[in-house]
């Protein structure tokens, strides 16, 4: 029988075999422990060598993993989320985040490259282009005990092609906002009516993304400081008039020229913001935004900004009835997936692999994300608790109270390295595993 912490990670793997044929599981399994054991740069190859796979087993088996199996990265995801739900409260929002990161990358053949704005290494004044694969990603964002961050987890992701690579190839262009709103539709299906808070940035909150949204999918977003707002349309008494109903009342007033009104009510309130507490000045209203968010009415929160060259922030939520210091918490909490991408990239090879062919190199890159989300999960239950949980002494760094996601790997790295990988099938037989629901009663549960 496998020690606590190694059978934690067992369990998580073998909660995903709903998602393959039995073969391909077992291939998963291994290039999965090989890739999160590969130093350096990262891809199937890599991940062989790493794990002792090499010369013991052909390395077309692995790549065909990618390339030509049965197995779908929305399905997986599910699955995955499953697992993330259970660092939720019962019957509380699931918050997700909604952003997209830029994966560099060259190759004649490499299916799906294209030029694109690195917002990274861009400014106002000089925009960088770089090649490379642009993922539209959704990330669950969970508070951990051993954590005082909230930490965004990947779930769902679709790759952008630009205009340019769709019309090479014949094939449907579709925006960012577009392959967002798919994203969002799938999540809705697991959901089951359950309350969900997306919190995105002003990419994202435009009419592809906002109109039509479930009741049950609450945005928090940011807007324009010259958004056209309008009142509620007045009530009708009496018998209506002939013609189509009204579905806008008075024009308001815009944020920004709310913001230079200098009869305009200001408030102040503590948030936790980025992990401190900050004093904010700020007024709010619920008005209508029509333009992107349709009739529904919604909680604008206006802070004017004293650095930088803009002049205010406007952030808002399609829930009118949250108080300010919800909206701009939940809001800050998107921040959590640009630190996930950042590590993905940095740690994990999110975007090393090699991958050229269509089906390859749309479920590499998931599979990268997904890792990482396992990686936490399996930290939060067994991880920081095994004599695997060693942090490096840094004589000049005696302040640090959380562990990042390297110390999250490094743990894991040490735990996988006394293992076989060879047999994963022999190591899961040992588990005693109670009998899993069927599919149909998970997805309930969720």
């Amino acid at each position: 029988m496998p020690e606590p912490s190694i059978a934690v990670l067992l369990r998580l793997f073998d909660s995903l075999r709903p998602a393959f044929t039995a073969p391909t599981w077992v291939s998963f399994v291994q290039v999965a422990l090989g890739w999160l054991l590969t130093p350096g740069r990262h891809g199937v190859g890599a991940a062989l060598v790493a794990g002792g796979l090499s010369g013991e087993r052909h390395h077309a088996r692995f790549h065909r993993v990618f390339s030509l199996a049965r197995w779908e990265p929305d399905e997986l995801g599910h699955w995955v989320f499953l697992q993330v739900l259970r660092w939720l409260p019962e019957g509380a929002p699931v918050p997700v985040a909604l952003d997209d990161t830029l994966a560099h990358k060259k190759g004649p053949k490499v299916f799906g490259l294209g030029s694109h704005l690195d917002a990274v290494r861009s400014t106002r004044r000089h925009r960088i282009f770089a090649f490379g694969h642009v993922w539209v990603t959704l990330a669950v964002v969970v508070k951990l005990p051993f954590s005082r961050r909230p930490w965004a987890l990947p779930v769902l992701f679709r790759l952008y092609r630009n205009q340019k690579e769709c019309a090479r190839r014949g094939a449907p262009y579709r925006k960012k906002t577009e392959l967002a709103r798919e994203l969002l539709a799938v999540l809705a299906g697991w959901l089951a009516g359950r309350r969900c808070e997306l919190a995105a940035d002003s990419a994202y909150c435009n009419d592809t993304v906002t109109r039509g949204l479930p009741e049950n999918l609450v945005l928090f977003g940011r807007m324009r400081p010259d958004a056209v707002l309008t009142a509620s349309p007045p009530e009708v008494s009496g018998q209506r008039k002939a013609g189509r109903p009204r579905l806008r009342g008075p024009t308001l007033p815009t944020p920004k020229a709310l913001a230079r009104d200098p009869h305009t009510p200001w408030q102040r309130l503590d948030a936790t913001l980025y992990r401190a507490t900050r004093s904010v000045t700020y007024t709010e209203q619920v008005a209508q935004w029509y333009r992107a968010c349709g009739t529904r009415l919604l909680k604008i929160v206006v802070v004017p900004v004293s650095a930088g060259s803009a002049e205010l922030h406007v952030f808002f939520c399609t829930d009118p009835a949250v108080s300010a210091v919800y909206l701009l918490e939940r809001y800050a909490s998107r921040w959590a997936i640009e630190v996930s991408f950042r590590d993905l990239k940095q740690l994990l090879g999110f975007g090393d692999s090699q991958a050229r062919t269509q089906r390859a190199v749309e479920r590499t890159a998931p599979f990268v994300g997904l890792l990482f989300t396992l990686t936490v999960l399996w930290y939060a239950e067994a991880g920081h608790r095994s004599r695997w949980d060693l942090w490096p002494v840094r004589p000049w760094y005696r302040t640090k109270l959380d562990p990042s996601f390297q110390d999250m790997l490094s743990a894991l790295q040490r735990a996988v390295a006394g293992i076989s990988i060879l047999d994963p099938a022999s190591m899961f037989n040992n588990l005693q595993n109670p009998p899993r629901p069927p599919p149909d009663a998970l997805r309930d549960a969720a």
